[in-house]
């Protein structure tokens, strides 16, 4: 689910026809301030962060005078909510009513259909009081049923005009839904003003994945749930994701910092959903804390595959990268391999690695990492389906503790030959292949051997042995190619792929204090 913001979701509720309380975002004490000199009443500053529970945090302030109000915001902007600092808060009046509930629209999973909830009491601790919540059934087609919403209003003991208010509200939320194929919609509370008119005083919305495209308008980045906004690496690697569907990857990074009391900030890259979280418990209980959750499963390219060690890669101050999922994948791990080796080799890695490729070709695929790491300086090891998570955890732990290293993000080194006036190329999905004439005219045939029939020789030069579209989707054998050659000892091979440079210029080493 894509979430919105307070403050996003209430711009569609305004324009549903649901009242919002005044106000605007403020991203600094200064402009917070002058929000609540506009607004001329008493103001409720909150951060903007996708959480409940905000006010326990320290995420609400209430302010008599403007000033008031930039102390809060000040106070706020920059907080940190889990691992990720707020960068906006919500300044807005602070309103006067006379009652408040709580209602919020949901799918139903059993009845495959919406539902409306209503309790006749709105704030926090909802959770607990669902004995309270009556439920209202709802058609796709036509909205909340008639009767089961008059009667669960009619219970709130509320008057005339409150009841049509109520009505409108509710009636408006579900329509709201329906049109921006939202996943949920949260108002909480609902307050009743002392006229009998309704203010969304909060509200919480999502919208279903599948369906974000149809609404570029909210500005959603990433069509996937985050406990915070997106950020320059999950940027990237949604955008690998969405050009190349072989396979899936997702990446969510969880922390930049090493937490106190650990061993280290490790890079984690699992396969497979269940395997992968038990991958990282295991990782968890060697007291690491975990930079990222990756997983490429569904049996990915080893373009995509290179691509995610990439992204891995790009967070600074890692102690160790560490790889591990399903014992049982059907996906061919070789293919996973081949796209390590190529990342490994590109950025000259020099922290520890440990791998566990459990699945199709687990053999070869270890033995393709091993091979590669003769030409590193970083120590790989690579472990198969019958080697549990908690045992490459632990020797995780103990080459972290040999090696004592930190990762710095680098550029990819690249041979010279790529971009020369006298090299070959031939263009590829997402990237080219380079190949060295003088290479070629000392290895072609060794290069020819491990291309998968793709490349001939034609007079003394490289040329392709099938059709132009053909060889351009064949990226994950040209990049075993590439692998494959440098074992041997041949140079002048080279794939070259797109990727948005996703570095930063963070740093950071080291255990937690």
């Amino acid at each position: 689910m894509a979430r919105l913001h307070e403050h996003q979701g209430k711009a569609l509720l305004a324009a549903a026809g649901i009242k919002i309380p005044r106000g605007a975002v403020a991203s600094s004490a200064q402009a917070a301030e002058k929000v609540a000199a506009q607004l001329g009443c008493e103001t409720v500053v909150k951060i903007q962060a996708w959480m409940t529970g905000r006010k326990g945090i320290g995420g609400v302030a209430f302010a008599t005078t403007p000033a008031q109000a930039a102390v809060a915001a000040d106070r706020m902007i920059g907080m940190r909510v889990g691992n990720f600092p707020v960068d906006a808060v919500l300044v807005e009046e602070k309103l006067s009513f006379v009652r408040e509930l709580f209602v919020s629209l949901s799918v139903d999973d059993r009845a495959r259909a919406p539902v409306i909830l209503l309790a006749a009491a709105g704030g926090t601790g909802i959770e607990e009081r669902a004995n309270e919540v009556a439920r209202i059934p709802c058609r796709v087609s036509s909205g909340p049923d008639a009767a089961a919403l008059a009667s669960a209003i009619a219970a709130l003991g509320l008057s005339t005009t409150e009841r049509a208010s109520v009505s409108a509200a509710i009636c408006a939320i579900f329509t709201l839904a329906k049109s921006r194929d939202a996943s949920s919609v949260e108002v909480n509370p609902l307050v009743i003003l002392a006229d009998g008119s309704v203010v969304a005083a909060d509200c919480r919305i999502t919208i279903d994945d599948y369906a974000v495209w149809r609404h570029p308008d909210l500005g959603i980045e990433i069509a996937r749930e985050f406990d915070h906004p997106p950020t320059a690496l999950e940027r990237v690697a949604y955008n690998i994701e969405q050009a190349d569907h072989r396979g899936t990857f997702y990446f969510a990074e969880l922390a930049n910092t090493a937490a106190a009391g650990t061993r280290g900030l490790a890079g984690f890259h699992g396969a497979g959903g269940g395997g992968s979280m038990m991958s990282m418990d295991a990782l968890t209980a060697e007291h690491f804390t975990v930079a990222n959750f990756t997983d490429t499963s569904g049996n990915p390219s080893a373009a995509k595959v290179y691509r995610a060690s990439r992204v891995i890669l790009s967070q600074p101050g890692l102690c160790g990268y560490f790889g591990s999922g399903s014992g049982v994948a059907n996906q061919e791990q070789f293919w996973s391999a081949y796209g390590l080796a190529k990342a490994f080799y590109e950025l000259d890695i020099d922290i520890p690695v440990v791998i566990r490729l459990g699945g199709n070709g687990e053999e070869r695929a270890v033995a393709i990492l091993h091979q590669a790491a003769r030409d590193l300086r970083a120590k790989i090891e690579g472990f198969v389906k019958t080697d549990p998570p908690a045992k490459i955890a632990k020797r995780f732990g103990e080459l972290v503790e040999e090696a004592n290293a930190c990762w710095k993000p680098r550029a990819p080194r690249m041979p010279a030959f790529v971009g020369a006036k006298n090299a070959v190329s031939f263009p590829i999905t997402g990237g080219r292949v380079w190949i060295d004439p003088a290479a070629w005219t000392t290895h072609a045939a060794k290069i020819i051997a491990q291309s998968s029939g793709l490349l001939r020789d034609d007079a003394g030069r490289p040329a392709l042995n099938v059709d132009a579209d053909k060889f351009a989707s064949k990226d994950s054998e040209l990049i075993a190619c590439e692998v494959e050659c440098r074992a041997s000892g041949v140079a002048g091979f080279f794939v070259e792929l797109d990727i948005a440079d996703p570095t930063r210029a963070l740093d950071g080493c080291g255990g937690g204090a």
